[in-house]
């Protein structure tokens, strides 16, 4: 099947591209029904999917509220269209309705993406977003320098339009008033409070004068800019071998109340800028005294001393979270230092407001100037590339129910016949709240099969069935087989522009028949691999890692089980068809990796890569699964992929790794040592120096492209920033292995973990026994 096409028409990957029949047969297959979606996916110039974009009114079924797609029959003579939902007859509206012929149909029946432009005597105006900076100041004099340098490029770039405010904390929280005067004015709040939106109301009379706090980047560009220019470290007092008090939570927690009484319902984002951990008020994660550490993975899972403050952190800022989503708002998190800063316990601000999350060990890095120059970058247009406010709406057929969504997300508890008892993620609802949604934002939705009859029919069957019916009902055929499924997505949100806008995506699929073995050619392995890893990190939030990576075994074991050809007991029979043949190569890297392996990472460092994995595509996140590992060499002109083994770390060979969070390129020993005597320079090696200029030129490529902005690394075979690599390739070659088993130039990597060959060996064992 053609999974890029159909991604490429409709921003959808499926699990499985034809779905399970029966609640029963859905049980089977191990890997849950689901698909990842991009919601505001762009179209591809060079390829034949188009997504048009039109400016009047949809047509839209007056009782399921589908919209009108390539999916609906029509009725020419008549002159009507039958929603696949509700199967009612609709009449086309008369612009659609004169000239439409089976040789001349509208766009919404040929295209399975439509966007339309909301007119603004609808949508009431045009509302560019709003942007509330966020600034610790209890960083360092240099840092802060960095980080106001950062902030004022930023602000040029941006239009004149939109909205901007500019908060400053440190041990108090200082709100700053950008309307034009000669004496530069600021409101102080105290950080040991929980500000909502009435507190602000009264104390700073907000009700009448926000504009002070807000104004278009037109009108306060200047005033912004010269409390940037003043803007000094935080001058309270610190205490010998104590940290600074720095009150994060309590003005995260002003910000959203200034964005809720500024622009409630409209798009705007909060950007925290922070250099350290809370230690003082609500969302406090760690004590004053240096003696005692920030908490550790060990203290989260032995509730030690150190992690006494993190439930009330979490329940904090879930709170500051859901009123963040209430208003379709999003929160941004720049945290630069090189100890801990609480991302751990901040993590669900970004989570359920889809908004960024960028981890470095300073302001001065690239990773954060880079990464904040690309949230602030323009299209063609001369717009920002992000999408605000937006809501995502599921309607489908009958017989599909809707379990939950993961990736930046809030439900807004819309209930209905589609909403499934069983929640994965943001669940018990069809309907979505996205703060802050980008091109390349990208959410995973989870289904159940039902039998396709009413709750009441349905439990009443059960009930016959389980006192003891005839085979006849018992084992009747499934109601949905070879029956037709129907989706559709409905995107509402603010383009940058201040238009609304609504994208509508539409898919349809066929139920397979009684048999799993009909499922097999609709596999996609690579959106599996994401789905179930999405899904691993939802349980690792409540369950023990040990029992997560137990759960991931048993269903590969299970999947490959169901579906490979062999005979009980003999290895030597095992076939699997291709649509399965690297799905264990990724549970294999994934197991691995340090989504869930906390071993040698901090709580903010698996927060921060689990929070940035869960808004990716398929692409990236299969690369962060799974790292891309190319070879450059003088044998073959051009790079090529080579495995992620241990076999491929050669002498006479440069290799460039791309884990997305990091690029690294490697130089064998032959090529380090030619370097290092500047064979490069000369006129005779012009060879060489190209190539050495190529992996140099391919990652610089990828770190204009990328956001968050990887961390490059450049070392050498035996070099100590070597061990980036090592611990990312198959051990195939390892200090264990005996004496003979490698060339004598092979790169020995020193590791206790199981190489890809033996744990596909135990695999398949456990596969022909089971």
């Amino acid at each position: 099947m053609d999974f890029t096409g159909l991604e490429a028409a409709t921003g959808l990957r499926f699990s499985w591209n034809v779905w399970p029949c029966s609640p029963e047969e859905a049980a089977k297959v191990e890997v849950p029904i689901g698909c990842l979606f991009t919601p505001l996916k762009p179209a591809d110039p060079e390829g034949n999917a188009k997504i048009p974009v039109v400016d009047y009114s949809p047509v839209r079924c007056r009782n399921s509220g589908v919209f009108l797609n390539p999916y609906c029959h029509i009725d020419f003579r008549g002159k009507t269209w039958t929603c696949p939902i509700s199967m009612n007859r609709n009449p086309l509206p008369p612009s659609h309705a004169e000239h439409i012929s089976p040789e001349n149909l509208p766009l919404e029946l040929v295209n399975l993406t439509m966007e339309y432009i909301i007119p603004t005597s609808v949508s009431n105006g045009l509302f560019p977003p709003t942007f509330i900076f966020l600034v610790d100041t209890c960083v360092p004099e240099e840092e802060l320098e960095q980080l106001k340098d950062s902030l004022q490029q930023v602000v040029s770039m941006l239009p004149q339009d939109v909205q901007i405010g500019l908060i400053t904390f440190g041990s108090v929280i200082k709100i700053h008033d950008l309307s034009d005067s000669e004496i530069p004015r600021c409101h102080v709040l105290r950080g040991t409070h929980h500000h909502d939106a009435d507190y602000l109301k009264k104390i700073l009379n907000l009700a009448q004068q926000h504009q002070r706090f807000v104004q278009p980047l037109s009108q306060c560009e200047y005033m912004f800019n010269t409390f940037l220019d003043q803007l000094m470290p935080d001058a309270w007092p610190v205490a010998q071998n104590s940290r600074q008090n720095r009150c994060t939570g309590s003005a995260l927690s002003a910000a959203v109340a200034l964005m809720e009484v500024a622009c409630p319902n409209r798009g705007a984002r909060a950007m925290l800028f922070t250099g350290g951990a809370c230690t003082l008020g609500p969302g406090k994660v760690v004590d004053l005294s240096l003696s005692e550490s920030i908490r550790h993975h060990l203290d989260l899972q032995k509730d030690h001393h150190n992690a006494r403050f993190v439930k009330d952190a979490l329940t904090f800022y879930t709170t500051v979270a859901s009123r963040c989503a209430k208003n379709a708002h999003a929160i941004d998190i720049f945290a630069c230092s090189l100890d801990q800063s609480g991302l751990y316990e901040m993590k669900v601000c970004c989570d359920k407001t889809g908004g960024y999350m960028v981890m470095s060990d300073s302001f001065s890095m690239n990773v954060f100037k880079d990464s904040l120059k690309t949230v602030f970058s323009l299209d063609s247009t001369g717009n920002l590339k992000q999408g605000y406010c937006a809501k995502i709406e599921v309607f489908c057929t009958k017989e599909l129910q809707v379990s939950g969504v993961m990736g930046g997300c809030s439900s807004t508890n819309k209930k209905g016949p589609n909403v499934s008892p069983n929640v994965i993620g943001e669940g018990g609802t069809t309907e979505w709240v996205v703060g802050a949604i980008d091109p390349k934002s990208t959410l995973a939705f989870y289904f159940d099969v039902t039998d396709g009859s009413s709750t009441a029919t349905s439990l009443l069957s059960n009930a016959i069935s389980t006192i003891g019916a005839s085979n006849k009902n018992k084992f009747r055929p499934s109601e949905n087989a070879g029956k037709t499924a129907f989706i559709q997505f409905q995107t509402v949100y603010f383009h940058s522009s201040g238009q609304k806008r609504l994208r509508v995506t539409s898919f349809s699929c066929k139920y397979a028949q009684p048999n799993i073995t009909h499922l097999a050619p609709s596999f996609d392995q690579e959106a599996a691999a994401v789905l179930m890893a999405r899904y691993a990190f939802y349980k690792s939030e409540t369950e023990d890692s040990i029992a997560v990576l137990r759960w991931l075994d048993k269903s590969l074991i299970s999947l490959i089980a169901k579906f490979a050809d062999y005979q009980r007991n003999d290895v030597h029979t095992f076939r699997l068809a291709n649509e399965f043949s690297i799905y264990p190569q990724f549970m294999y890297h994934l197991r691995r990796s340090h989504f869930l392996q906390t071993f040698n990472a901090s709580p903010d460092e698996t927060a921060f890569y689990r929070t940035v994995f869960m808004r990716e595509n398929v692409i990236n996140s299969l690369i962060m699964i799974q790292p891309a590992l190319l070879e450059y060499s003088f044998e073959k002109p051009t790079p090529h992929p080579v495995l992620l083994d241990a076999c491929s770390l050669k002498q006479n060979v440069i290799l460039m790794l791309d884990s997305f969070f990091y690029v690294i390129i490697w130089y064998g020993d032959m090529i380090h040592q030619w370097r290092e005597q500047g064979f490069q320079d000369k006129p005779d090696y012009a060879h060489f120096k190209e190539l050495l200029q190529a992996p140099a030129s391919d990652a610089n490529h990828i770190l204009s492209e990328r956001f968050p902005t990887p961390k490059f690394i450049l070392c050498n075979q035996g070099g100590s920033q070597a061990r980036f690599l090592l611990a990312k390739v198959n051990p195939s070659q390892t200090h264990k292995s005996g004496y003979g088993d490698y060339p004598e130039d092979a790169q020995v990597v020193n590791t206790d973990d199981v190489s890809l060959k033996t744990f596909m060996e135990h695999l398949v064992k456990l596969v022909v026994q089971s």
